[in-house]
């Protein structure tokens, strides 16, 4: 480590994209296209996200953006996207810059573009670019002054290879590992699928179950319970498959309390209202922490265990088929928020899978969720090892690797 520079003294120099009358739609593959802003975000850039331009214009080609630009968001509305950066990999040609936007370009004989890419998206920087920006709310600006003024770690080239090298190692493995999980998802779904196509008709919903219970909502502060009191769920704790726990608001007064509406482990959850992409979400509650209660958005459904499996209606529920006569029963105005009732709930017709089946489905499908719970946890341990190995480096407290 050789101490900190500001970053100005290691580019050549900035360039700022260019505001050009275009078009809403894509541009085609031999079209002029400009980016939207939606191409870059820290980490991830997207170059289909682009408007046609409809004439070809001078300048253009230099505004072109290539394989290993480093672009940067320089006015966006949201302060946390404002400085964004990525470092391009792939990028079809007679896309430019939008007035959005910076280019850095490095002094390659002193910064490696992969390693800067990297400096822009560590903590300390993302700290002073917060710091640094312009604006008031809804229009957040970086201007190049303040970019140039950024203090970053001067770290020797043959240093900076290593680390770029470190950190794409550690990138390959979780890009293989999230493959993975992406074909056991794949595998789940063609089975759930297989099983709802083989069944030879359907059935009401309710003939799976012995009731459908409410529950109430509260007057609750709009924060999280803590340890020891009592919480009523958000809608957003169901989830299509998954149950978020910490998506609750406390509830204070003990007199709003009613223990009959706690969720307990193995609960069938569903939501009564919500946008229409989101009503009537289903999940199975895998691990309920205790003092939660069910609200008047959310729905319990009482399965008679003799004849289906919880797990089992939660996937039919989120089969397409279902999930289009959820939207079709589903009531309120366009735009707004949707309701369904639990009468529509219990005439949902699902296809009538015989017992055996249901359990040989779900246990095929726990089994390949343990499998993707474990790569998850591989993918999230890796990501913190990453960050925590990037931060060190670039702070001084580990040493750059050797060789």
């Amino acid at each position: 480590m050789s101490g900190e520079v500001q970053l100005g003294e290691l580019l050549q120099y900035i360039e700022v994209g260019t505001a050009v009358p275009a078009q809403a739609q894509s541009p085609t593959n031999d079209e002029w296209g400009v980016l939207r802003l939606g191409a870059l975000t820290t980490g991830r850039f997207v170059p289909e996200q682009a408007k046609r331009l409809p004439s070809w214009g001078a300048g253009y080609a230099k505004l072109e953006v290539s394989a290993n630009d480093v672009l940067m968001v320089r006015v966006n509305g949201a302060k946390s996207l404002v400085g964004a950066a990525h470092v391009v990999k792939h990028v079809r040609p007679r896309l430019i810059l939008s007035d959005l936007m910076f280019r850095l370009v490095p002094d390659r004989a002193r910064l490696n573009p992969n390693f800067l890419g990297l400096l822009l998206g560590s903590e300390g920087v993302r700290r002073q670019i917060h710091g640094a920006m312009r604006g008031t709310s809804g229009q957040f600006q970086l201007p190049q002054s303040e970019v140039k003024r950024l203090k970053v770690p001067y770290i020797p080239l043959v240093a900076q290879h290593r680390v770029v090298a470190a950190h794409a190692a550690i990138e390959r493995r979780i890009t293989a590992l999230e493959r993975v999980s992406t074909k056991l998802r794949t595998v789940e779904v063609a089975l759930v699928e297989q099983s709802l196509a083989g069944a030879q008709d359907c059935v009401p919903l309710e003939s799976w179950l012995y009731r459908i219970e409410t529950g109430k909502s509260p007057a609750a502060e709009n924060v999280p319970a803590g340890e020891g009191e009592w919480g009523v769920l958000k809608v957003s704790a169901v989830q299509s498959g998954w149950f978020e726990a910490r998506e609750n608001k406390v509830v204070r007064d003990a007199g709003l309390i009613n223990p009959h509406y706690e969720v307990q482990t193995g609960d069938l959850l569903m939501t009564r209202a919500n946008t229409e992409d989101l009503v009537g979400l289903a999940c199975v509650v895998q691990s309920a922490p205790p003092r939660l209660m069910l609200s008047d958005k959310t729905l319990r459904l009482v399965t008679n265990e003799s004849m289906a499996e919880s797990s089992f209606i939660q996937m039919a529920l989120a089969s397409p088929g279902v999930r289009n006569q959820i939207k079709a029963e589903a009531t309120g105005t366009s735009g707004s928020m949707k309701n369904i009732s639990q009468a529509a709930i219990r005439r949902l017709l699902v296809p009538n899978v015989a017992i055996q089946e249901q359990q040989r489905v779900t246990a095929a499908v726990a089994s390949s969720r343990m499998r993707m719970d474990s790569v998850r946890r591989q993918i999230a341990k890796l990501r913190a090892v990453r960050q925590g190995l990037l931060d060190d480096l670039l702070s001084g407290r580990a040493r750059v690797p050797q060789g």
